[in-house]
C-alpha cells in the first residue's frame, strides 16, 4: 500500500476562514475528511500535516523520507515566495513530489520557487486539485515514476 504525506503550508490551517473568496468555506478539517476517505477508497496510507514553519514541515519531510512514504503532495503555500530551505530538503529528501495550489497562482502573479523541483503542478482547481495532485502521485508511484 503506498504512503503518501500531504503536507499544507502555511496559513493553511485558516482554510474556511481566510479570504473565502479565494480559498472557499471549507474548512481544514472538512477537507482532512475528504482527503482520508479517498485514501480510503483508494487502498493508500496518508498522513496530513500542517504547518505555519518552515522549519517544521522541513523536519516532517526529512522524517518522512526516512520512514518510508513514498511520495509527497505538497501546498506550498505561504512557503512560496521564499521557503529556500525547504527547497533544499526537497531536493535531499528525494521523494517524488508534486505541488497542489488552490488558486492559479499564475493568473494571482505569483511565482513558487519550490515548483521547479516538482514533478508537476496543479493549480487552480480550487480543493478538488488535491484529490488531482493525489490521484497524480498515485499514477507516479504505480509507474515507478518515483
Amino acid at each position: 500500500m503506498p504512503k503518501i504525506l500531504l503536507v499544507q503550508g502555511a496559513n493553511l490551517t485558516y482554510l474556511g476562514k481566510r479570504e473565502p473568496q479565494i480559498y472557499g468555506t471549507t474548512t481544514a478539517a472538512e477537507l482532512d475528511e475528504r482527503l482520508y476517505e479517498h485514501a480510503r477508497q483508494h487502498d493508500y496510507e496518508l498522513d496530513i500535516f500542517y504547518s505555519n514553519v518552515e522549519g517544521e514541515a522541513i523536519d516532517r519531510i526529512y522524517a518522512a523520507a526516512d520512514g518510508g512514504v513514498d511520495g509527497l503532495v505538497m501546498n506550498p503555500a505561504g512557503f512560496s515566495y521564499a521557503g529556500f530551505a525547504l527547497k533544499d530538503c526537497l531536493k535531499g529528501a528525494a521523494l517524488p513530489y508534486v505541488e497542489v495550489h488552490i488558486s492559479n497562482i499564475a493568473t494571482r502573479g505569483i511565482d513558487c520557487i519550490l515548483s521547479d523541483v516538482s514533478i508537476g503542478m496543479v493549480t487552480g482547481f480550487g480543493l478538488h486539485g488535491y484529490v488531482m495532485g493525489l490521484e497524480a502521485m498515485l499514477h507516479i508511484l504505480a509507474e515507478g515514476q518515483g
